[in-house]
């Protein structure tokens, strides 16, 4: 069975940056469209980013276009979330997530455990 694991968080000033890693073990990443994700506190989760297997297409929500960049590294079994010019508003758990291909319907059958994100002075 996938698994996923996240790793990367951790604090960071306003205007910082950070990368994400979403590594999978179990099985090959090769198979499966990776979606980003985030909650902040109080807050409904929301999907930040999504790479598609084959062409790497990507998808990005308004809130962080321009900001954030996912790539994958099938050889290395891995996706990454390079995250720029952070605000306090990113702050937030991230998880990662897979699932067949990316889109407004997709259901993501295997979820990490999440790694923490603060922006904040």
């Amino acid at each position: 069975q996938l698994q996923l694991a996240e790793s990367g968080g951790g604090l960071v000033q306003p205007g910082g940056s950070l990368r994400l890693s979403c590594r999978a073990s179990g099985g090959s990443l090769e198979y499966y469209a990776i979606g980003w994700f985030r909650q902040a506190p109080e807050k409904e989760r929301e999907e930040v980013s999504c790479i598609n297997r084959h062409d790497d297409s990507t998808y990005y929500a308004d809130s962080v276009k321009g900001r954030f960049t996912v790539s994958r590294d099938d050889a290395e079994n891995t996706v990454y979330l390079r995250m720029n010019i952070l605000t306090p508003k990113d702050t937030a758990i991230y998880y990662c997530a897979a699932t067949v291909v990316c889109g407004r319907w997709a259901k993501y059958t295997y979820w990490g455990q999440g790694t923490r994100i603060a922006v904040s002075t």
